[in-house]
């Protein structure tokens, strides 16, 4: 499944200076070299945060640890909207998630 461009055009809206790449089936938005939040493949959004943080965030809804190759993912989130909308909620938020924990990283 191809990710969603309506997503992706307001993930550019919210990070309009970081890069983007096509990687795992997504798109994913780039912030001083490191993956800050990606339009997912397989819908919804991927957001990387603190990993100290991950278990309040997931207390939020409609979202839940990502899942790569079967394995679990520390410090990466998978945000989807409900099944009725397709939307991700709170997608400003998750994107201000992703985009400061990056920003604690040393620039690659």
């Amino acid at each position: 499944m191809p990710y969603d461009e309506g997503l992706a055009e307001r993930l550019r809206d919210l990070v309009p200076d970081a890069v983007e790449k096509r990687m795992f089936g997504g798109l994913a938005f780039l912030v001083n070299g490191h993956m800050a939040v990606c339009a997912s493949g397989r819908g919804g959004l991927m957001v990387r945060v603190d990993p100290k943080e991950a278990p309040a965030l997931l207390e939020r809804p409609n979202a839940s640890r990502m899942v790569m190759g079967g394995r679990e993912m520390d410090g990466w989130l998978r945000v989807v909207g409900s099944p009725e909308a397709d939307e991700v909620p709170d997608l400003a938020f998750w994107v201000d998630e992703g985009v400061a924990y990056v920003h604690t990283l040393p620039p690659k």
